[in-house]
């Protein structure tokens, strides 16, 4: 008991040195004057009765699916200013519904929405009250109709091809995944095939079981499906190759599933008694988590039998990054995909694919034979023409990889009339076209000298447009 309260002691002590460290922030910032100074004290007991503007709060102000009219704007506002609202953060969410909630709709964008802009603007400075705008239609994240393609958020993709050396070759180099139409090459890069490379799951295909009874699980080394075989109780997934198969890594492709990337990996020789290799381990991560495998390096085994067992035991309590597992740990897997290559281990954090953190990869994973070196990779982006590829191999077996970048495909997707691609946030071009065409327009629109009274704040609320490496 003594313990206890020593500790809700040293906890109290904090919390108030916090509450005073903030209160002296606060009013270090406020105005004083002959009212709230005695001396060279601040008098908090009127500055909390009679707050001065700065203290007031804002809210949140969402005008829904462009079910908005100047009676509403005008109620809104004034119940505003009867509550004391200092200001609010106007966001426009939404297209319009169908049918409509309201007649005439007001579509961001129209004439008939700016109306409606207009006149919050004016009823605002009317009621001295303050307008945050957000950086785009919607409150996630900053995109627009006039972001083009090449304009919107970029990502690195590529594709690999495998080729014997000593002859020229004159081959067709696949195409990257490209999305909105837009891809641009960046580089054609060669580099002697380590070991196990081209080699998985997808051409050597095995014979697929498991514990329980789900078709999806024949489905889980097809590149292409999206069924999750699907479990609520400890189960496992066996894959049985004729031959003995060496696995350096393992792809697991699913949708923010804590509980596919820990599962405990198993082998045989004989299908009968198996042995624990390894137990995957998840990365941390954001919630928003779909936008790329999971890929994990493993120290190579070699088998003809691969168990991998789903067992909710020793799982880590839930938070947002690990979905639902704190209260309904579950298996849901699209893919699990052996590899004999290796790989860095969750390189698709690593290169800034989706934003994770996770282990560093080992020696005992990747052998330094395995590693390529960076002197013996070779640029051969100039015999890259029109997507065909005319170059003189030297001896060995080669890996070719045609890299390049396409568009997230991204967009704010809670806007409405002024959803588009999200802008490239690390071109100054597509951020100033993205600024101008929406907030720099309501600026415009409004008029710089009720503009400069009542719209005070640029506001950036959520984050929810993915990741970008390029």
């Amino acid at each position: 008991m003594r313990v206890k309260q020593h500790l809700l002691s040293e906890f109290t002590c904090k919390a108030i040195l916090r509450l005073l460290m903030l209160v002296s922030i606060v009013f270090s910032g406020m105005q004083s004057d002959g009212q709230t100074k005695i001396g060279n004290r601040i008098n908090l007991e009127q500055l909390f009765q009679s707050p001065p503007p700065a203290a007031s709060p804002w809210v949140f102000w969402y005008w829904n699916q462009a079910a908005v009219s100047m009676q509403g704007i005008t109620a809104d506002l004034e119940s505003m200013k009867e509550m004391g609202i200092g200001g609010a953060y106007l966001m426009f969410i939404k297209a319009a519904a169908n049918p409509p909630l309201m007649e005439p709709a007001a579509v961001q964008l129209s004439p008939a929405w700016w109306q409606m802009v207009n006149h919050a603007m004016a009823e605002a400075k009317r009621l001295n009250i303050k307008i945050g705008i957000h950086l785009s239609d919607g409150f996630a994240l900053a995109g627009g109709p006039w972001i083009t393609p090449e304009l919107s958020m970029q990502k690195l993709v590529w594709t690999k091809t495998y080729s014997k050396g000593s002859t020229l070759l004159n081959v067709d180099l696949q195409q990257p995944e490209t999305n909105e139409g837009y891809y641009k090459d960046i580089a054609v890069f060669a580099y002697p095939s380590p070991e196990g490379a081209g080699i998985s799951t997808q051409k050597i295909k095995p014979l697929i079981t498991s514990s329980r009874s789900d078709s999806a699980v024949q489905l889980l080394t097809d590149p292409a499906n999206k069924k999750n075989f699907a479990s609520n109780d400890s189960c496992w997934i066996q894959y049985e190759f004729q031959q003995p198969f060496t696995c350096r890594s393992i792809i697991i492709k699913s949708v923010t599933n804590y509980q596919s990337n820990r599962l405990l990996v198993e082998v045989s020789d004989d299908g009968v008694y198996f042995k624990t290799h390894t137990r995957l381990e998840p990365s941390r991560h954001s919630w928003q988590d779909w936008d790329a495998n999971y890929t994990h390096s493993i120290a190579p085994v070699t088998a003809k039998f691969f168990r991998f067992v789903f067992d909710k035991k020793g799982s880590e309590p839930g938070a947002e990054d690990l979905d639902a597992a704190k209260w309904k740990p579950a298996l849901k897997v699209a893919g699990i995909e052996l590899s004999g290559e290796s790989a860095i281990n969750q390189y698709e954090g690593k290169n800034g694919s989706v934003w994770r953190i996770s282990k560093r990869t080992t020696k005992g994973e990747i052998a330094d034979k395995n590693c390529v070196r960076l002197n013996k990779l070779i640029d051969i982006t100039g015999y890259l023409k029109d997507g065909k590829l005319s170059w003189k191999a030297p001896p060995g077996n080669w890996t070719i990889i045609r890299m390049g970048h396409t568009s997230t495909g991204y967009k704010n997707a809670t806007g409405g009339g002024g959803k588009g691609l999200e802008c490239d946030k690390f071109n100054p071009l597509a951020i100033r076209l993205q600024f101008d065409s929406w907030f720099g327009e309501i600026y415009k629109r409004v008029g710089k000298e009720t503009a400069d009274s009542i719209l005070k704040v640029f506001h950036i609320d959520s984050w929810e447009c993915g990741s970008q490496n390029w």
